[in-house]
């Protein structure tokens, strides 16, 4: 909606706007799900997934895939309706949390089990170091504020003074939430996409064969074959480049500036105008590389495990980040659905 003019008027049309977008966003779901499930049948297909490689057969794992993405997202809607909010990141949080044991049982099979009792004390210390580690980070970027503050001046209303008073602009750490790793890989995954079309798979016999391997995340941090490792440097890159670009068109430090004049506000030391915009513009750049290099450090500890010790950790990286992310916000949902409903039985009584 920010980035389409036409959508962001829906959103501020009421009622009626929200719905018209609502069913924007399923059919475009129901697109997306199409194309995606047709990529991987043929992926299936050229893999031997398939018993019957025949047209009947690739249209029934077609419609049985995407009616199940239908399915997940009419669910979604559902929690949504009941005030919990979240109501598709509920289902991947509880999609990526079914995962966990599996993982863990992983990890301590490889590093633990079979091991002496001290090295095995010291792995465990280790695993369970990293995971308390990447859970704190995640939850300082999502919780993180930088408040700048601003003063309101007085000004004579009538036979009385208003104004006067403080408050301040909250700039969070990770303004842009997991919008940027998602929108990378969904980059780094679109020419897998492209090619899985056209029976092109990742081999070191042609050139879009290496940049197919190259692009594959379990490939990366892998000494035996670095230069593949160059996909994960594309990977960091784009994402700081995304948490630049979402966050530009989210935030707006002139319009920002400009309003704060208008209502006699200024930053104390900054002058009123495009003095604040370059301030705020100056402090949002800050912010913005800090939880960008947050986000890179939690979605590369995956990728360093499996490149370096062949294991795969699904829950940790991009997958810790929705679910710490969602866990959070549902929490914050439900207390003021619990607020709302004290407020409605005080007033009752």
């Amino acid at each position: 909606t920010i980035a389409i003019p036409k959508l962001e008027e829906l959103q501020k049309d009421g009622e009626n706007g929200k719905k018209v977008l609502a069913s924007i966003t399923r059919y475009v779901t129901v697109a997306l799900a199409i194309i995606e499930a047709a990529a991987m049948t043929i992926a299936f297909g050229n893999q031997g997934g398939l018993e019957d490689k025949n047209a009947l057969g690739y249209i029934t794992a077609i419609i049985a895939l995407t009616a199940g993405s239908s399915f997940f997202m009419w669910i979604g809607e559902r929690i949504n309706e009941k005030g919990v909010g979240n109501g598709i990141s509920v289902v991947l949080v509880i999609n990526i949390v079914s995962t966990i044991p599996q993982d863990i049982v992983g990890l301590f099979s490889q590093f633990v089990v079979g091991k002496d009792i001290a090295p095995a004390i010291l792995n465990s210390i280790i695993i369970i170091a990293v995971l308390i580690a990447l859970i704190v980070l995640i939850v300082l970027l999502n919780s993180g504020v930088r408040k700048i503050p601003v003063q309101y001046a007085k000004k004579m209303q009538g036979r009385k003074m208003v104004g006067g008073n403080s408050t301040n602009i909250p700039l969070k750490i990770n303004t842009s939430g997991v919008i940027p790793v998602i929108f990378a890989s969904s980059l780094m995954q679109f020419p897998v996409v492209i090619c899985s079309f056209f029976g092109i798979s990742g081999n070191k016999e042609s050139v879009w064969g290496h940049i197919l391997l190259g692009l594959n995340s379990s490939n990366w941090c892998n000494f035996d074959d670095i230069v593949y490792s160059i996909g994960l440097i594309v990977y960091i890159l784009l994402v700081i480049f995304f948490a630049y670009f979402y966050t530009s068109i989210t935030f707006n430090p002139m319009e920002v500036a400009e309003n704060m004049k208008k209502q006699g506000g200024f930053i104390p030391g900054i002058r009123p105008g495009k003095p604040t915009s370059e301030y705020l513009t100056r402090i949002l750049n800050a912010i913005i590389f800090i939880g960008a290099v947050g986000l890179t450090i939690v979605c590369i500890i995956p990728f360093f495990f499996k490149g370096i010790f062949n294991v795969q950790v699904s829950f940790a990286g991009t997958s810790l980040i929705i679910v710490v992310s969602v866990i959070v916000e549902t929490i914050k949902q439900i207390e003021s659905q619990m607020l709302v409903r004290n407020y409605k039985g005080f007033l009752n009584n």
